[in-house]
């Protein structure tokens, strides 16, 4: 379990998935879509956006799942920890938890997406950015 700034593992609440990223992690967003929320019963997700060549899992194997069309949701079997997310729409870029990283304090979010679907009641009031849908990465 480590992380460094070339190196950034994480894994699920449990320990039987695992994985790692290799090299900085420049692209960090807090999710407030629906899926996002339902399928982490959290009121927002944050994810950071890697190319999929720079992520591997190294323990286990996370489960999947079709959320939606066109959209992949990785798991863990035995906790159920969310741990990935990837959309055809994409196609070179995967999307993992920061709060199933080693370091995620280390990895604060760049903007907020999907603001129309938030939940009425929370405030959002740390001056980033937000999109009120998705945002392609740079």
């Amino acid at each position: 379990m480590s992380c460094t700034a070339d190196t950034h593992e994480g894994g699920c609440f449990c320990g039987a998935v695992r994985y790692r990223v290799q090299g900085p992690i420049a692209l960090v967003t807090h999710c407030h879509c629906n899926s996002c929320r339902r399928s982490a019963g959290a009121a927002f997700v944050t994810w950071l956006t890697v190319e999929r060549e720079r992520a591997s899992w190294i323990a286990g194997t996370p489960k999947r799942y079709a959320s939606s069309p066109g959209v992949t949701r990785e798991f863990c079997g035995d906790c159920g920890t969310e741990l990935a997310f990837t959309n055809e729409k994409a196609p070179r870029t995967v999307d993992l938890t920061v709060a199933s990283l080693d370091c995620a304090a280390g990895h604060p979010a760049d903007k907020h997406i999907w603001t129309a679907n938030k939940l009425p009641w929370l405030r959002i009031d740390d001056h980033l950015p937000t999109w009120p849908e998705w945002s392609k990465p740079a």
